[in-house]
């Protein structure tokens, strides 16, 4: 499995017990949707490796508890901490109206309501606190934060994106 054919469900951070459980932080509104999975794969360099869940239960919030088949001991966990899981992105559940997955905007179009076509959203990028989106425009950046407020549609059908954007935003990067 490629990693562009699925989608990042979240990150193994520690150990639980002496007998192989770990504990995984879930990328996730809803944590419980995950607990009832089969399998997943984890991230091991530049491959997508596929593990059996044996087990798995919430635990505080959105960490999931979790034993693998065959990771029976501390020293088979302690391999896998750090290690990002994901799922196949047809597990992910359909949004309608205006809700989105960042990886799903990638490619559409950003339509402003007063300048008109911006550009192609190339990325999300929601590493900081405030996400935005990355415009390409003719070869420049653009950036735009993700604000409910600027996002007045998402028109899947003909990938645009519309917003309201205060004036002078685009200016900067023009």
């Amino acid at each position: 499995m490629k990693k562009e054919d699925c989608f990042y469900l979240g990150k193994i951070v520690r150990k639980y017990s002496f007998k192989g459980e770990l504990l995984a932080k879930l990328d996730t509104d809803e944590p419980e949707m995950y607990v009832d999975m089969d399998s997943v794969f984890i991230d091991f360099g530049p491959s997508l490796v596929p593990y059996f869940v044996e087990t798995s239960q919430l635990h505080k919030s959105s960490l999931l508890r979790v034993k693998f088949e065959d990771i029976d001991t501390e020293e088979d966990a302690d391999d896998m901490i750090g290690a990002g899981l994901y799922l196949p992105l047809d597990l992910l559940p359909e949004l309608k109206g205006d809700q989105f997955y960042f990886h799903e905007v990638v490619g559409f179009t950003a339509v402003d309501k007063a300048f008109g076509e911006i550009g192609t959203i190339t990325y999300v990028n929601d590493s900081n606190t405030q996400a935005i989106f990355e415009i390409d425009r003719d070869g420049s950046q653009v950036l735009i934060p993700m604000v409910d407020d600027f996002i007045k549609k998402l028109d899947r059908e003909n990938k645009q994106m519309h917003f309201e954007l205060p004036e002078g935003l685009i200016d900067l990067y023009i």
